[in-house]
């Protein structure tokens, strides 16, 4: 073997690898980001996630071994979710005054999100696992998998929809949005947390605070209404 080679192999048989690598790839894909003006095109996830691919695929390297190093990031999914709570509490007067609206806006996007999907790929032939598995895409993805699990789908083409749908969403919200003519933060953050999850609601928080804290609870509401809606909504497909 060559020395490069050599080096590779010793490197690679480090969990530590792959933690660094995505968290370099990042940091690389955030800069270039920033460089672009926080351009929705030049989203750091997907910049850092076609990165990741690439190297995977170049170097050979099986999914399972790059997760086995890389998933400490997986588990701090779950304190970045409860860290939502502060800026959710720093605007709570804010968040109280519109909670008709926002409950209002929950339940018809929740909806919309789940029937629309489900019905599309439906109507186009998709077999059950795959319905199972797009059901609860516009929830994060801790939530999106365990649902899809107990309905009969697949996780890991669950987490693989999620994470395209927070990607599509952080990267049209805002163009879509101006064409609208919307100009309300509370309302730009909400959609956007409510159907693109943990990314949509990054995006926002960049753009503004006010539409970052109103993403979050979408984030949040939605995957608790999601939770109840999908078995439902599955059953009456398959019947």
């Amino acid at each position: 073997m060559t020395p490069a080679t050599q080096l590779w192999v010793y490197l690679s048989s480090s969990p530590l690898l792959w933690l660094t690598v995505t968290l370099a790839a990042y940091a690389v894909a955030d800069r270039l980001s920033a460089a672009a003006g926080r351009h929705p095109l030049a989203n750091p996830v997907l910049i850092s996630v076609a990165a990741l691919v690439a190297l995977l695929a170049a170097t050979g390297t099986p999914y399972n071994v790059y997760f086995d190093g890389a998933q400490f990031v997986h588990f701090l999914l779950g304190p970045a979710t409860v860290a939502l709570a502060v800026p959710l509490y720093e605007n709570r007067r804010i968040v109280l005054k519109a909670v008709v609206p926002v409950l209002g806006a929950l339940l018809a996007g929740g909806l919309t999100a789940v029937v629309s999907a489900v019905g599309i790929a439906a109507a186009l032939g998709a077999p059950p696992a795959v319905l199972a598995s797009l059901a609860p895409k516009s929830v994060t993805a801790g939530i999106a998998m365990g649902i899809a699990r107990e309905i009969g789908g697949d996780p890991s083409l669950t987490a693989t929809l999620v994470i395209a749908t927070g990607i599509i969403g952080a990267m049209t919200v805002a163009p879509l949005m101006n064409a609208l003519g919307l100009k309300d933060w509370r309302a730009r953050g909400f959609a956007v947390g409510l159907a693109s999850h943990g990314i949509g609601t990054a995006r926002a928080f960049q753009v503004n605070p006010i539409a970052g804290t109103f993403a979050g609870v979408a984030m949040g509401l939605n995957g608790l209404l999601t939770a109840f809606i999908v078995p439902v909504v599955m059953s009456l497909f398959r019947t």
